[in-house]
């Protein structure tokens, strides 16, 4: 089936949206936040953990399952979702970050890029086409177009040709696309510049995509910045089709990113912080490593009614976290995992309540960052 998005309720002080998306692998309630399961797993979460916690979704990358286990693997196999026991949506990147992000290791031409492979150092070639073939293959219920991402802070002559080129990849992307269950998002570029972003958005719009993305942010412009152009470029895409913000994920970045109206995020932050000691809650941060913790016989959060919580000790995970043992990496993590389901969940029960502008107000005011 065709990704459809129900639009069902706005808050009337905002433009915070809820909604809800369909794919062929089930139902997405809107606004969600993405678990990042780059090569198959969220870190130290396995499947069975995420259906607790309330996870909708879980985002791999095309550049690493492109390298590892590669086409033919997938292919034979029947795709991702075999391969790892998912049975919810997967959504994927077109790895147009991951390939930009290696300046050194890789060459682009109009037809593609060519890349070294961090595995066996042997040359590897995307174009859109495959990119898209590959993203099939996988499986994906929503795939993205390839990109070229470039530092927000680039000159601006380097902004426009990587806008451009990004325009004429998303149209061999369409064009390249044969499942109907596959759907396909494209992604607004522009860095820092207005002009650009508003012809980005114009551009792809008239492709008509199932979905958007707002891409090209978190690589180096300021917060205000970042906050400025999610809320112009926002403005400039459809109501009725979905709005993903690309790899932008703390707390206050999602409440303030969904009272502009966007809809989906992804982030590592759940789980890359929880290796280093850092829990998320309703009142802000809490950093495990630090020395005050390690006679604490409360929870990370006594509201919070995850089984962490539930059962271990600030001063346990302290223990852990200083100790480096696994363990501690895993229990926040799933801490952490939870936390932003539950901040999903209160946004989504506000904006249809009517009340989401007054939460977020208190939250950005209260919890610390």
């Amino acid at each position: 089936m065709p990704l459809k998005f129900d639009y069902i309720a706005k808050d009337p002080h905002s433009e915070a949206r809820r909604g809800r998306i369909h794919t062929a692998h089930g139902t997405i309630e809107t606004p969600v936040f993405m678990s990042v399961g780059t090569f198959g797993a969220v870190r130290t979460l396995d499947h069975t953990e995420l259906e607790e916690i309330g996870v909708q979704i879980i985002l791999g990358n095309t550049y690493h399952l492109y390298l590892r286990p590669g086409p033919e693997i997938l292919k034979d196999i029947g795709g991702y979702h075999r391969l790892i026991g998912w049975d919810k949506p997967i959504l994927t990147d077109s790895g147009g970050f991951q390939i930009f992000s290696l300046p050194h290791q890789r060459v682009v031409g109009e037809k593609g890029v060519t890349f070294k492979s961090y595995i066996d150092q042997s040359y590897k070639r995307l174009t859109p086409e495959s990119d898209i073939l590959f993203q099939e293959t996988i499986g994906s219920d929503i795939m993205m177009v390839l990109d070229v991402c470039v530092p927000s802070t680039s000159p601006y002559e380097t902004c426009v040709d990587a806008m451009k080129r990004t325009h004429r990849w998303a149209k061999r992307c369409k064009q390249a696309k044969t499942r109907e269950e596959n759907s396909l998002f494209g992604i607004v570029q522009g860095a820092i510049h207005e002009d650009l972003r508003k012809e980005s958005a114009e551009t792809l719009v008239d492709m008509n995509f199932d979905g958007y993305a707002v891409g090209g942010l978190a690589v180096g412009e300021s917060d205000e910045e970042r906050e400025h152009f999610t809320n112009f470029t926002t403005k400039l895409l459809p109501e009725n089709k979905p709005r993903y913000l690309m790899g932008v994920g703390t707390p206050h970045d999602l409440v303030r990113s969904v009272r502009a109206g966007i809809d989906m995020f992804d982030c590592i932050i759940p789980t890359n912080h929880a290796r280093q000691g850092v829990a998320y809650t309703f009142s802000g941060k809490v950093k495990m490593r630090r020395v005050f913790h390690a006679k604490d016989e409360n929870p990370i959060d006594p509201n919070c009614s995850c089984y962490v919580c539930k059962r271990f000790t600030r001063a346990y995970l302290h223990q852990l976290t200083k100790c480096e043992e696994p363990t501690g990496w895993k229990l926040i993590a799933y801490h952490n995992t939870w936390f932003y389901e539950r901040l999903m969940e209160k946004i989504r029960t506000t904006i249809v309540a009517g009340t989401f502008s007054q939460f977020a107000k208190d939250f950005l005011s209260q919890v610390e960052e």
